[in-house]
């Protein structure tokens, strides 16, 4: 999954934080949404009869 620009908010926040835990955690948290996002979306094509064909699959314009 793709990193929106909320997300990309919240790292740099986070990184710019004088807690060193709390980009760890940003990250860590950033990964588990991305992985977790990218299940479901799987899933719901399977469930509609759909073939998902992932990132190589998409073309830009």
């Amino acid at each position: 999954m793709e990193v929106t620009v909320a997300e990309v908010r919240r790292l740099l926040a986070a990184d710019l934080s004088p807690d060193p835990r709390a980009r760890t955690h940003a990250l860590s948290w950033s990964r588990w949404r991305r992985q977790r996002q990218a299940v479901a979306r799987r899933c719901h094509y399977r469930r509609r009869g759909h073939s998902f064909e992932g990132r190589a699959g998409r073309s830009r314009p």
